[in-house]
């Protein structure tokens, strides 16, 4: 009996271990099944998330071009003849702010150095070292100084006369070619004008032969019309932004001019009370 006794609590063991066993791994694979399913969920998400970043960038990327595909088509549909005009305004125009611009910029110099220098120069009695100083800077400013420097024998006065002289020619200088980008300005949207009037000519010539005001008979020559006016506004406005640009730029360096030839007069007149 006490053998029966045994094997059945040995039996009974086993079975409690092999069922304690099951319930884990039947947990194991449910904790397995259920990351799983987290994992695909997460996978999703992201997928989804993807897409949304990409629909946008593709949206904008299908704007970009479809703005710049609809410019050259209402470039086109409103009529080489007239466009062509406009178009090139816009380049000569362009072409002559951008040399105005670099010119401005290679002229616009920080003389503080330079007048310091001149100034340590002219009080040593030294005037060649001046001029080479001046000759070493670029811009308008060591220009004129240079002149300045080069009638100093010749007293404070001819020193004067020189420099309000040679600034009035480096300020011509630097105006040099604006008449061009103003007249630019003023031809563009004229232009675009022309192309309206010519066609609504040919909008009227439409109706007189076909005898009928009807919108398909007009539509032709009034977006030819309304298209090259459109253009010539756009190309001047653009001009003008450059040119008020330019403009600016002028009024700083003639500014800068004025100040820096009073700094030379006075270091002038300075040097001959000390004689």
């Amino acid at each position: 009996m006490k053998k029966v006794f045994a094997i059945i609590a040995l039996m009974g063991v086993f079975t409690f271990g092999m069922t304690q066993s099951v319930f884990a791994q039947d947990e194991e694979a449910a904790v397995d099944t259920a990351a799983a399913v987290e994992q695909v969920d997460t996978a999703a998400v992201e997928e989804e998330a993807a897409e949304e970043v990409v629909a946008p960038a593709e949206e904008e990327e299908l704007e970009e071009v479809g703005m710049y595909k609809q410019l050259k088509t209402k470039f086109i549909e409103g009529s080489a003849g007239w466009m062509f005009p406009v178009a090139l305004a816009l380049i000569i125009g362009l072409a002559f702010c951008i040399e105005r611009i670099v010119y401005l910029a290679l002229s616009d110099v920080k003389t503080d150095k330079m007048i310091a220098e001149v100034e340590k120069a002219l009080d040593a009695n030294d005037v060649e070292k001046a001029k080479d100083v001046c000759r070493n800077t670029r811009g308008p400013i060591a220009s004129i100084f240079y002149q300045g420097l080069m009638r100093l024998k010749d007293g404070a006065d001819s020193v004067e006369k020189a420099v309000v002289a040679y600034g009035a020619v480096q300020a011509s200088n630097l105006e040099k070619g604006c008449s061009w980008i103003t007249l630019f300005i003023a031809m563009a949207p004229s232009l675009g004008f022309l192309g309206t009037v010519v066609g609504m000519v040919a909008a009227f010539d439409a109706i007189q032969e076909v005898g009928d005001i009807s919108p398909t008979v007009v539509a032709g020559g009034m977006k030819v019309a309304l298209i090259t006016t459109i253009f010539g506004i756009i190309v001047a406005l653009i001009l003008q932004l450059f040119y008020n640009y330019i403009l600016a730029k002028i009024e700083g360096i003639t500014a800068e001019m004025e100040n820096s030839t009073i700094s030379l007069l006075d270091i002038v007149a300075k040097n001959e009370a000390k004689k």
